[in-house]
């Protein structure tokens, strides 16, 4: 993990200004783009450094002159535990904007660290480092942060503030000013909407004099709210123009497992738009995490589908819940798992469905079985490759053995 932010104030007239650092915040958040994040949970950590004038509360040795970093580090902390977002970048943008919800920070640096990301290699730590600054605003909002104003002071925006001069030794007692904005141009200038929970403008609302303006499409009318962009559509409900692999791991370790299974396949074999075109050897899989339970019995279903992803997905829901699935506690055992690991070329993260699946590269009780049918298989994705070789250096690959070639047809 890195020692610390490196000192960086690319605003040339914020130069001389002082720094606060904190370093190494942390707390438990559920930020991610994976269902296992959202549910689980991680640690995030966050190092902050405020770029303050620390003069006038040394000069007063006074607390409410300066920034109290206490409360910082609570709302920091706060942010990363709250409201879920599926980037690192959006909580550095939420960081960012409660720290300049104080008056007195100009600028602040953020680093959020996020050492358990889901990485299928060796790594020691992630990070985003950004800077925002009152001429740099951040794009998202974050809540007002104790002890600061719901809205702080803004220099006019009619007008451009005058050079401030030197302060001289006897100014230093005097309170801070205001932080200073940079004046708003272009039509927005008349009202630009505050940032919600930060008070700042929005980022979309400001055209700064020495920045180019970002390429807008024009207004049917001045002040006109900008159009949404329609919305995409999900890939997981996309259905495929003619039919497409599949793949679907079976699983179970409780009560008569073998003819669970059995009863499984010829399940899905009846579900319309799924042909069901070959079935994997049965193997005897010893649990990997969980409690102490018996062995599993695992095999692999390979069809072609016209379903949509999801589609696929509710079916295979359907099958478990028809053969009485039952799993008490995650890692456990149950009576029947059903899913989904390969739907053509489809690459995603939804809520409810990730593809291909993200733990299949790692299950040799998934890999084998698979390999056997289709010697030539490959799994595509992030950490995908050859089947067959990745088969045989999958983690639990010295806890398979099988039991039985064509045991799914057997009476």
């Amino acid at each position: 993990m890195p020692d610390a932010v490196p000192d960086r104030v690319p605003d040339r007239a914020q130069a001389t200004v002082d720094r606060i650092r904190l370093t190494g915040i942390s707390a438990t958040g559920y930020h991610g783009v994976l269902p296992d994040e959202r549910r689980d949970g991680q640690t995030f950590v966050a190092d902050v450094v405020l770029h303050v004038d620390t003069r006038a509360a040394a000069a007063a040795d006074r607390l409410e002159r300066t920034v109290d970093y206490a409360a910082v580090a609570s709302g920091v902390a706060a942010v990363l535990a709250g409201e879920p977002a599926d980037l690192v970048e959006t909580v550095a943008e939420r960081i960012a904007a409660l720290a300049l919800g104080y008056p007195g920070v100009a600028a602040v640096d953020v680093v959020v660290h996020k050492p358990q990301a889901p990485i299928p290699v060796p790594f020691a730590d992630v990070a985003v480092e950004i800077h925002r600054s009152r001429k740099h605003l951040p794009v998202v909002a974050a809540p007002a942060p104790s002890g600061a104003p719901a809205e702080p002071a803004h220099a006019p925006a009619a007008e451009a503030p005058a050079p401030q001069p030197a302060p001289d030794l006897d100014a230093l007692a005097a309170p801070l000013a205001a932080p200073v904005v940079a004046p708003l141009a272009g039509p927005a200038a008349a009202g630009a909407a505050p940032l919600p929970g930060t008070g700042l403008p929005s980022i979309a609302d400001l055209v700064l004099p020495d920045d180019e303006p970002p390429a807008l499409e024009p207004l049917d009318e001045p002040g006109a709210a900008p159009v949404a962009p329609a919305p995409q559509p999900d890939r997981m409900d996309a259905v495929p123009a003619e039919p497409v692999g599949v793949v679907i791991a079976l699983g179970s370790n409780l009560g008569a497992s073998q003819d669970t299974l059995r009863a499984a396949v010829h399940a899905l074999a009846e579900v319309p738009g799924l042909e069901v075109t070959g079935v994997g050897p049965l193997a005897r899989t010893a649990p990997v995490g969980g409690p102490d339970q018996p062995d599993f019995l695992n095999t692999v279903v390979l069809g072609r589908t016209t379903l949509s992803p999801r589609a696929l997905l509710r079916a295979c829901q359907a099958v478990e819940d028809r053969l009485g699935r039952v799993r008490e506690e995650r890692w456990g055992p149950r009576t029947l798992d059903v899913d989904l690991i390969v739907h053509g070329t489809t690459i995603g993260v939804t809520d409810d469905l990730e593809l291909p699946h993200p733990r299949a590269h790692q299950r040799a009780f998934v890999l084998l079985p698979w390999a056997h049918v289709d010697p030539q298989a490959v799994l595509p994705g992030l950490g995908g490759g050859p089947v067959a070789a990745l088969a045989e250096t999958a983690p639990d690959r010295a806890g398979i053995r099988w039991v039985n070639l064509d045991w799914w047809s057997a009476d």
